[in-house]
């Protein structure tokens, strides 16, 4: 089964003219990299999960048995990985401005889902603003834009 998602992963991130191939490829690449974000202080929360999943949900319109391959392959790829550069490579090749600031927005929505920033999350997208190419201004932006009321 590990073989498989493996393939599956392998297949999924090589670069394709198939505008669909590269979609599932964009859509995997972007859900990693939020799995790796839940996943960045080392406890993964039940209210990271919700959120992450409601936002690949949403984002990439999946019914049920979509989003739980997608969530299934996200989790075995961000174990994988060697590098957030295989995931951002895909996403700068792909996404305009526009895309990458509602990525950037996503990832603060999953760290701020706990009620709480950690430091290790907050590194994590800091590195991820750089190699998507956005400012340090969007990175702030982008924060400010999504924290909770309450903070």
């Amino acid at each position: 089964m590990l073989k498989q998602i493996r393939a599956f992963f392998e297949r999924s991130l090589q670069h394709s003219a198939e505008p669909a191939a590269n979609a599932q490829r964009l859509r995997l690449a972007c859900a990693a990299l939020l799995v790796e974000l839940s996943m960045a202080d080392t406890v993964m929360e039940e209210a990271e999960i919700v959120t992450l999943r409601a936002i690949l949900r949403q984002q990439f319109h999946l019914d049920d048995a979509a989003l739980e391959e997608l969530w299934q392959l996200a989790q075995s790829a961000a174990r994988d990985a060697t590098s957030l550069y295989q995931f951002t490579t895909l996403i700068n090749e792909s996404y305009g401005y526009a895309a990458k600031i509602e990525l950037l927005e996503h990832l603060w929505q999953v760290a701020y889902a706990d009620g709480r920033i950690d430091p290790q999350e907050e590194h994590l997208i800091r590195k991820l603003t750089d190699l998507l190419y956005l400012s340090h201004g969007d990175f702030i932006r982008a924060k400010l834009k999504v924290r909770p009321a309450a903070q």
